[in-house]
């Protein structure tokens, strides 16, 4: 992180300054908080190649020319769920034959591999909503990986997991995340944050928990220790207006518990799922509005999260790194073994040396992190 960053708070130079744009671009180079409206400006109005170079500029000056990754490895434990969310290719329910859950054995069994074949540092383990797992099940988890690998990160659960799982086994959020924590338990991933608006929520959501439940669980973790990622899906039914205020709140959140690490706008798969089935969405979101969002999510939060992660199962390799050139500073991690967008017709999967030469085709600095964001080696 450049010298300006660890300052806080990055203007540009008079030398730096991209002309022609909206009064909230010209706000946000100045180095002014974005308001709602400021933000609304953006994703509506402002052109393209000026936002992107817009935010492009605020990275820099933020994060410097280093674009960062991890090696991560997805274990998903279940694919039983309670909920049906149209969202979702993932989910089965107990009793279909495709449905699964991985025991304490196979779950360290496959850490193994991980660790000791794919040099992975990060184990990141997600799940369905299971209805008749106890604490006990994912107490046990965590205490099997750190028995046999102490020192690997375990990034698991995410804040809609840990309040299913408080509502499901009846203790309170803050007694789950506690155990976990006691368990092993070192970060959460920020899945299921979906979008907050619940204009947009209650269409793609169905038995999970509300914007402000999930907002109020990442608080508890962060009031506890435990940082975590927080993500934004968009590209499905929300309005512009809903990516703007999702990111505010975010934001928000932020500057009371300094608890996220990184925020990850994820683009919806529309691939087998029931939105694409019922005809609610017919086609993925344009990659230009993929560019927007990510331009707009960088300058709405700057100052206050510096971190926008760029994630490329999503988007596509070729595009993320356009990406990177509107915002973006970091490409999430190899996600060996991802599922989730597997299902939804993404393949996952890739190496540490195959990022780093997608970061270094666009002239920039690639670098492999730990899941908090601290540099294990660059290339």
């Amino acid at each position: 992180m450049s010298s300006r960053a660890r300052k806080g708070r990055t203007t540009l130079q008079k030398s730096d300054a991209v002309t022609g744009g909206t009064p909230a671009l010209e706000k946000a180079l100045a180095g002014e908080e974005l308001s709602y409206s400021d933000g609304v400006q953006l994703i509506n109005e402002e052109n393209l190649f000026l936002l992107g170079a817009a935010a492009d500029k605020v990275r820099h000056n933020l994060c410097g020319n280093s674009v960062t990754f991890v090696a991560s490895y997805y274990l998903n434990y279940t694919n039983v769920c309670a909920a049906s969310c149209p969202l979702c290719a993932f989910y089965r329910k107990g009793d279909e034959p495709d449905a699964y859950t991985l025991s304490t054995e196979q779950i360290v069994a496959r850490s193994k591999i991980a660790i000791e074949q794919m040099g992975a540092t990060e184990l990141h383990i997600v799940g369905g909503f299971h209805p008749k797992l106890g604490l006990d099940y994912y107490e046990k988890m965590m205490q099997a990986i750190k028995a046999e690998f102490p020192k690997v990160t375990i990034k698991a659960f995410t804040p809609a997991e840990i309040f299913f799982i408080a509502r499901v086994t009846r203790n309170s959020i803050k007694e789950v995340l506690l155990r976990l924590k006691s368990a092993g338990l070192d970060a959460l991933p920020g899945g299921g944050a979906e979008i907050f608006h619940p204009d947009a929520r209650k269409q793609i959501v169905i038995g999970k928990c509300s914007g402000e439940e999930w907002l109020d669980t990442a608080r508890q973790a962060h009031e506890l220790g435990l940082r975590s990622n927080c993500t934004m899906l968009f590209g499905h039914v929300e309005k512009p207006e809903h990516v703007v205020d999702h990111v505010i709140k975010i934001r928000e959140l932020h500057k009371k518990t300094k608890g996220f690490t990184t925020f990850i706008p994820l683009k919806f798969s529309l691939e087998n799922t029931e939105l694409e089935q019922k005809g609610l969405v017919k086609s993925e979101s344009p990659s230009p509005y993929d560019l927007r969002v990510i331009a707009v999510s960088r300058l709405l939060l700057a100052n206050v999260l510096n971190n926008v992660s760029v994630y490329w199962v999503a988007l596509g390799k070729k595009v993320a790194q356009v990406a990177l050139s509107y915002g973006g500073n970091d490409m999430v991690g190899t996600a060996f073994s991802e599922e989730i967008f597997k299902a939804a017709g993404k393949a996952a999967g890739t190496s540490t040396q195959e990022l780093a030469s997608l970061i270094r085709e666009i002239k920039r600095e690639p670098a492999q992190r730990d899941t908090f964001f601290n540099i294990i080696r660059k290339f």
